[in-house]
C-alpha cells in the first residue's frame, strides 16, 4: 500500500467513527460543540500517532504473551502527557472534555491501531496510519460538532452564524443530539456507498 493511500485512508475510507463504528463514547460525549470535537480529536490523534510510532519501534523486543499490557502502558504514558498539557495550557476545555481525556487509553481507535496496525508495520507507515487514523476521528468529531452547534445553539465556535429569528433545536446539544447527528451522517455515508456499488 503506498505511503499516500496510508496517511489517507482514515479520512473516508477506513473512518474509524463513520465506517469501523469505533470511538463512539467520547464521539458522542464530546461533540455537543467544534471546540470541544476538535480539542478530542488532536488530544486522541497525538495519543495515536505517538503510541504508533513507539509501538512500532518496540514491536520486536515485546513477547506475544504481554504485548496488549504493554501497549497500554506505551498508551496511558502519552494519555498523560496530553491530560497534564491540556489541563496546563487549555484548562478551560479541559474542564469541559472532563473524564473523557483519561479515558483516550481505552480508547478502541487507539488500541486498535496498536495491535492491527503498528505492531505489523515499520515505523514510517505506523506514523503514516496514526496521522491518517487521528485525522479522520478529528474531522467526523468537528463535522458532528459543527452540526450540533449550529442547530442547538445557532453558533460555530461560539460565534453566532444564524439570525435572532433562529430558535436553537435544543436537543441537538443533548445526548440524544449526539445519536441523530451520528444516525443521520453515517446514512448518508452508507447512501453514497450504495450509490457507488450500484
Amino acid at each position: 500500500m503506498s505511503a499516500f493511500k496510508e496517511l489517507t485512508k482514515g479520512i473516508y475510507d477506513q473512518n474509524p467513527v463513520f465506517k469501523q463504528a469505533l470511538g463512539l463514547c467520547p464521539t458522542l460525549a464530546v461533540s455537543n460543540s467544534v471546540e470541544n470535537g476538535l480539542g478530542m480529536g488532536l488530544a486522541a490523534t497525538f495519543v495515536l500517532v505517538c503510541s504508533n510510532v513507539i509501538i512500532s519501534l518496540i514491536r520486536k523486543l515485546v513477547p506475544a504473551k504481554i504485548r496488549i499490557p504493554v501497549y497500554i502502558v506505551v498508551i496511558a504514558s502519552f494519555v498523560t502527557i496530553v491530560d497534564y498539557s491540556m489541563n496546563g495550557l487549555f484548562h478551560e476545555l479541559h474542564k469541559s472534555l472532563g473524564l473523557f481525556i483519561p479515558l483516550i487509553v481505552v480508547n478502541c481507535i487507539i488500541l486498535g491501531r496498536a495491535e492491527a496496525f503498528a505492531g505489523k508495520n515499520n515505523i514510517f507507515l505506523s506514523l503514516l496510519d496514526g496521522i491518517g487514523m487521528g485525522l479522520g476521528f478529528t474531522l467526523a468529531l468537528v463535522l458532528l460538532g459543527t452540526i450540533r452547534e449550529i442547530l442547538g445553539n445557532g453558533s460555530f465556535l461560539g460565534i453566532p452564524v444564524i439570525g435572532a429569528s433562529f430558535k436553537p433545536v435544543l436537543i441537538m446539544i443533548l445526548p440524544p443530539g449526539a445519536f441523530l447527528s451520528i444516525g443521520f451522517v453515517m446514512g448518508f455515508f452508507n447512501w453514497i456507498e450504495n450509490r457507488k456499488s450500484n
